[in-house]
């Protein structure tokens, strides 16, 4: 059975008495990856927690705040069919009693690089709800998805930085068929658009086929020369280092590629290893 609650004294009620906790941070909207994240936070003893709350504080002025799906009882049926426990639904109220957060959570250096770069204020929106979803459910056991890896690699400093004791469990990016990464966004793709938009996995698979060459400048260009062909114009196509996204040169790296379909913002990522095999 699945327990719907919306307020903190709701949380805690619920939570009393409960052993090992794991926790999925989502904003709802939930989809095919979202249920691969569930499924990863089930085991022996668990108490599976979902919070669903789309974050004001890490949408910028221009951005889809408004736009962006809210679909309650699609994500509990979603939640109930995976066996999660207790999903946690706050207003903005009651995640910010006080207002807008006056102390915020900084993201630091690799905050301001790549998505930090483009939606100035994102990290530091993202990292501040989570630290506070953290304070509330207190949970033992966190799941994130690898298709953010920016956003996995600063909430795993977050936890070392400020000696949580929490265990990040990562899920690999689940794909539809046709390749394209699930996002709560796909949804407002044009059937144009989504033909447009598979340009970024194949961007991905031409830049981690060139990666085994060794040289970041090919990795680059291959994973460009996908996006030329449908006219995409990327805010950033990059190898990253996996924790600090610095550009890398060698060894491991993340291969990011962020691009916008019509009004949609999509990004994508994959692991890649200079002067070795590529990790599809």
């Amino acid at each position: 059975m699945t327990t719907l609650v919306h307020t903190r004294a709701e949380l805690r009620d619920a939570l009393a008495g409960a052993g090992q906790v794991a926790l999925v941070p989502t904003m709802g909207a939930l989809h095919d990856g979202h249920r691969a994240l569930l499924r990863t936070a089930r085991g022996p003893g668990r108490t599976v927690v979902v919070s669903i709350f789309v974050n004001p504080l890490q949408f910028g002025p221009a951005e889809d705040l408004d736009r962006y799906p809210r679909t309650l009882d699609a994500d509990l049926a979603m939640c109930r069919a995976e066996g999660a426990d207790l999903v946690f639904a706050p207003s903005v109220p009651d995640m910010y009693p006080h207002g807008a957060p006056l102390v915020t959570v900084h993201p630091g250096p690799a905050g301001q690089l790549l998505e930090g770069e483009f939606r100035p204020g994102f990290f530091t929106g993202v990292l501040t709800v989570v630290l506070k979803l953290f304070s509330l459910v207190r949970p033992d056991i966190a799941v994130f998805g690898e298709k953010d890896a920016q956003q996995l690699a600063l909430v795993r400093r977050m936890v070392a930085d400020f000696d949580l004791g929490i265990a990040i469990e990562p899920v690999p990016t689940v794909r539809d068929p046709d390749g394209l990464a699930i996002s709560s966004r796909n949804r407002f793709l044009s059937r144009p658009g989504r033909q447009a938009a598979l340009a970024l996995p194949r961007a991905l698979r031409a830049g981690a086929a060139a990666a085994t060459s060794g040289d970041a400048a090919a990795v680059i260009a291959a994973a460009r020369a996908e996006l030329d062909r449908v006219d995409l114009v990327p805010d950033y196509v990059a190898l990253a280092d996996p924790g600090s996204f610095r550009p890398a040169a060698t060894g491991p790296a993340v291969l990011a590629v962020a691009a916008r379909v019509g009004e949609t913002r999509l990004i994508d990522n994959v692991r890649v290893e200079l002067n070795g095999a590529a990790d599809h």
